[in-house]
């Protein structure tokens, strides 16, 4: 059983923080949003730890130094603000429950830090003389509790049943029905290690005897293969110390894992679109024939012929499956249409094709990394590489029903570019409008065929447009190029700017804008 920071935890470090009564309170440190170090000095210096994390719930010294991060968290401004400076006047623990209060005589009057450390529920709280709360780590609005922790309100005891505390406890009692009862102490009762009385002892007069059992935590009386410590302080750091780290690895793994696999396996379903998109492109020219044969020999053909038996240029016999809702017509046009848009698609699929294969084999070398590193560090190391590749936000959306479908059903495809940055365009000048006046942020990196008709491209780069590659944006150019009526041309230049400096007049046509702050990108639609 993992031994908690419980009560009785909790009781013998009030003990190691009695004599930093009428000490001074000269710094204050949030190292995170759920973590706070007072520095104080009385009998000697000394840094008390006071976290609300859900997990990790606990106070205790410690010798670590932290540092604030920047900018600092507005929990610690009002901290800093209100008792840094002061003097701790009482430290108490509330009945025998897991709430530590610290009260503390400052310039601006009394004030009072209560710690309630209760798993999931916990938080602390900064509150004023009026016993109003001034700030606290965690706000609790009315749509998550009746009791509200919020600036401004009163400070409300948790909502917990009155129970005797535990030491009033006797033989053959029920001990759930006395605070401070954790099951891990309940089970020391239980078992004859100490008995209630005891408890009752060590409360009012300490003398704890700490120890650390490693890998399962710190507590203030000994126990089975234990190490006895100077103090509960010192068991908790070297405890918490590791479990936090091993905690943190597991979280940070689980989630790395989690979602490459995700983008592995969108990577996976946009390589199987390409691949039959590239298949259709070879066969562009079948389809291009198949449709004349349809207008050559349409007439002769029956209504509601399901195919089309006929001869090829080479004088080949062909069987061409028709569409019965179809006239022969529309069954050509329709193959033509087909044919049109593989020729078109050619010319990307190759190139995305490969990029996506080399950012598919990329991924699966990451999660292999994963499953071997030993460390948090190393671990922290993929995860901020696999964040450069954008792996951790940016994925490639498998094929979705017409419902799913993103930018509510509007034709806009995603290309991935050069360095991972996505590229997006669209494919009717309706798409166009939608991706330039309702997806492209402001300081996204906006593309169009100068004085020319043209898809419009958009790079979104997350508030950074300083940041896209050269080759990124020579890749979204020649998207535009190849999307426009300029695609056949040697040379195409393509302006490009931030999508704040485009336009849409009013009344004007759909998937018109104007723009300015341009530069230009001259492309070679030559190149394949």
């Amino acid at each position: 059983m993992r031994i908690p920071f419980d009560s009785l935890c909790l009781n013998a470090i009030v003990h190691e923080l009695k004599p930093f009564e009428n000490a001074k309170v000269q710094k204050i440190v949030q190292p995170d949003p759920n973590t706070i170090v007072l520095g104080m000095f009385g009998p000697g210096e000394g840094h008390l730890l006071v976290s609300c994390d859900p997990v990790f719930a606990r106070t205790h010294f410690v010798t670590k130094r932290y540092k604030n991060p920047q900018p600092l968290h507005g929990f610690c401004t009002q901290l800093r603000s209100h008792i840094e400076g002061g003097y701790i006047t009482e430290v108490k623990q509330i009945v025998f429950d897991r709430i530590l209060q610290i009260d503390f005589h400052t310039a601006n009057g009394p004030r009072r830090l209560v710690a309630e450390l209760m798993g999931k529920h916990s938080n602390i709280m900064l509150l004023g003389s009026d016993l109003r709360i001034i700030a606290s780590a965690k706000t609790v609005g009315a749509s998550k509790s009746h009791r509200i922790v919020m600036p401004g309100r009163m400070y409300e005891k948790p909502p917990f049943e009155q129970k005797p505390p535990l030491w009033k406890a006797k033989p053959g009692d029920d001990l759930k029905l006395f605070e401070g009862a954790s099951p891990f102490l309940a089970s020391l009762i239980e078992g004859g290690t100490l008995t209630a009385a005891e408890i009752g002892n060590l409360v009012k007069l300490g003398g704890y005897k700490p120890v650390l059992v490693r890998g399962t935590g710190a507590y203030p009386i000994a126990l089975p293969d234990s190490s006895a410590k100077e103090s509960l302080s010192i068991a908790l750091e070297l405890h918490f110390d590791q479990a936090v780290q091993d905690h943190r690895f597991t979280q940070l793994s689980q989630s790395l894992l989690a979602q490459l696999n995700r983008v592995l396996l969108a990577r996976e379903a946009a390589i199987h679109d390409l691949e039959q998109a590239a298949d259709a492109a070879k066969r562009a020219g079948k389809l291009q024939m198949q449709g004349e044969l349809i207008l050559a020999y349409g007439y002769s053909l029956e209504e509601g012929a399901d195919k089309l038996d006929a001869f090829d240029y080479e004088d080949n016999p062909v069987s061409i499956p028709l569409k019965k809702d179809m006239t022969f017509k529309e069954n050509a046009n329709w193959l033509f249409e087909k044919a049109k848009k593989a020729k078109h698609a050619a010319s990307t699929v190759k190139d995305q094709l490969v990029r996506i294969k080399e950012d598919r084999d990329a991924i699966e070398g990451l999660i292999v990394q994963i499953d071997d590193v030993k460390t948090l560090e190393e671990l922290e190391l993929i995860h901020e590489q696999a964040k450069q590749k954008r792996w951790l936000h940016i994925q490639v959306a498998p094929v979705r029903t017409k419902e799913e479908r993103p930018y509510q059903g509007h034709k806009i495809r995603e290309l991935l570019g050069p360095g991972g940055w996505r590229v997006l365009y669209g494919e009717n000048s309706t798409a166009n409008d939608y991706l330039t006046t309702k997806v492209a942020k402001p300081n996204d990196l906006w593309f169009h065929v100068r004085s020319a008709t043209s898809t419009h491209v958009v790079i979104p780069t997350a508030n950074h447009p300083e940041k896209v590659s050269r080759e990124a944006m020579v890749f979204a150019a020649r998207t535009a190029a190849l999307n426009s009526i300029s695609k056949h041309s040697s040379l195409v230049p393509v302006d490009y700017t931030l999508k704040k400096y485009v336009r849409k007049p009013r009344g004007s046509a759909v998937g018109f804008v104007i723009y300015d702050h341009e530069k230009t990108i001259d492309v070679d639609c030559s190149k394949t």
